[in-house]
């Protein structure tokens, strides 16, 4: 029983590969892409078209095919392309060349299909050739009825065309136009070119002013932007400078916090100083008043008293010797001008006489007139002799006073200038303190001391106008007129 289930089991095997191979070589199936084109024994459809064609044509489906009996073969049904390059001539007599790319195709219905198979079935691959040479006879046509202007303003009008007039062709052949794009019209004598300067000359005008305005623009936006670019950075410059400046005092603050307030102690320290000093200076000042100006004030007024006692003394003497003198003189005078007038009449009384006597004894009138002359002469010489005696007289008497005068001044001159200086000490003083009226502070390193000091050179400046008036009086240069410099001024700039 084994046996035989094994024998059954082989050979239903053996059948059903048989069957397989069997079905694989009479089973045909069209893809699709493609249509089977079948003929032979019974090869025919149930539509009148196929009928009338002769075999049979299955296209998306399978079919069987009895081997020996009947031929399978494909065509096919996709896309093709092909690259059209025609050399034209257009209605103005221009040659121009003609690029383009026509892609086409078996139409899918079975009219279509039926009239490619006849025509391509066994040379399929001949199909560009035949598109090349229809489309190309179209464009030459078409192109000739056009210009060049028409053909690079309206290609779409020459695609139509072109499609419109290859359409029945086409539809003969079995084959569709998917595409048709005319990719390059190209022309030997520049025409194209030169058509297109103008426009271009213009665009590039128009491209240049355009370019202009919008570097104009953009330079301007690019300076207003830099304007701002910088008032930000200036912004942010001085915010960062006022920030650092305040962190900056806030350092200088902590790092003279020490210092300042060691400097705050010391300025109490000082100011108490200055304090002790000025009640120093008060009490020196006092000191100086009653020690040194009082006295000098009393022995000043006792010598200046005593001075201009002793000058009037000498003054009056010498007016009272003067006026002696001018006394004396003038009766001099008064007897000399009596004794020059007693001559003076004598003398013309003789001459009368004579002139009398000369007339009495007969000489004449001449001589009488000479005698008389001469007697007027001498008594007028007389009179001036008087008179410039007692014009001398007067003189040496107001000499002898003058004289008697400066000699009283010259031995009390340092009487008078010590009474003008005690007259007008306190306006001296005054004078030398205006050094110090500007001074705002004033630290004295050296007490009470410093300030007699300071006081002491003030008040030499008397002694310099006393030294001055001595000279002045002796009739002498003063130092500071001869470019240098008194000794009480090198004493206060020292």
């Amino acid at each position: 029983m084994t046996t035989q289930f094994i024998v059954i089991g082989g050979a239903i095997v053996v059948a059903l590969i048989v069957v397989a191979l069997l079905f694989k070589a009479i089973w045909r199936v069209a893809e699709p892409n493609e249509a089977l084109i079948i003929s032979g024994l019974g090869a025919h459809t149930k539509n009148e078209l196929a009928d009338s064609l002769g075999f049979k044509i299955i296209t998306g489906k399978g079919t069987a095919v009895l081997p020996g009996f009947q031929t399978a073969r494909r065509l096919r049904l996709d896309s093709r392309a092909t690259n059209l390059q025609v050399s034209c001539v257009t209605q103005q007599g221009i040659p121009v060349q003609v690029r383009g790319v026509v892609i086409y195709k078996v139409g899918d219905d079975f009219t279509s299909i039926a009239n490619a198979a006849r025509r391509f079935l066994d040379q399929q691959d001949s199909m560009n050739g035949a598109i090349h040479e229809l489309f190309t006879g179209h464009l030459r046509s078409i192109t000739g009825n056009l210009t060049v202007e028409d053909l690079i303003l309206n290609r779409e009008r020459l695609t139509s065309e072109t499609r419109s007039s290859a359409a029945d062709e086409m539809s003969k052949l079995g084959l569709v136009v998917d595409s048709l794009q005319i990719q390059e019209i190209d022309d030997e004598t520049g025409y194209i070119v030169n058509l297109g300067k103008p426009h271009a000359a213009k665009i590039a005008a128009s491209a240049r002013i355009a370019e202009a305005q919008r570097d104009q623009e953009a330079t301007e936006a690019e300076q207003v932007a830099a304007a701002k670019k910088a008032a930000a950075i200036r912004e942010s410059q001085i915010q960062q400078a006022g920030y650092q400046a305040e962190v900056d005092q806030a350092a200088a603050k902590a790092r003279q916090a020490g210092p300042l307030s060691e400097a705050t102690a010391r300025q109490e320290v000082v100011v108490q100083e200055t304090r002790a000093a000025e009640l120093e200076a008060q009490l020196s000042e006092q000191r100086l008043q009653s020690q040194v100006r009082k006295p000098a004030d009393a022995k000043a007024y006792e010598t200046v008293t005593l001075s201009q006692a002793e000058r009037d003394a000498r003054i009056a003497q010498a007016e009272a010797e003067a006026r002696e003198t001018e006394l004396r003189a003038a009766a001099q005078a008064s007897q000399v001008k009596q004794a020059a007038a007693a001559d003076a009449e004598s003398v013309r009384l003789r001459g009368e006489a004579a002139a009398a006597a000369t007339k009495a004894t007969g000489v004449g009138e001449a001589e009488a007139a000479k005698a008389r002359g001469l007697a007027e002469a001498e008594a007028a010489r007389a009179r001036g002799l008087a008179e410039a005696e007692a014009a001398k007289a007067k003189g040496l008497a107001e000499a002898d006073a003058i004289r008697a005068r400066s000699e009283a001044l010259a031995e009390n001159q340092e009487a008078v200038i010590a009474q003008q200086l005690a007259e007008n000490w306190p306006q001296i003083v005054e004078a030398g303190a205006k050094a110090f009226g500007n001074v705002d502070h004033m630290v004295v390193l050296n007490g009470a001391q410093g300030i007699e000091e300071m006081l002491a050179k003030a008040l030499t400046l008397g002694g310099t106008g006393l030294g001055l008036a001595r000279t002045l009086l002796s009739g002498g240069t003063p130092a500071s007129l001869n470019g240098s410099e008194p000794d009480s001024k090198k004493a206060v700039d020292s």
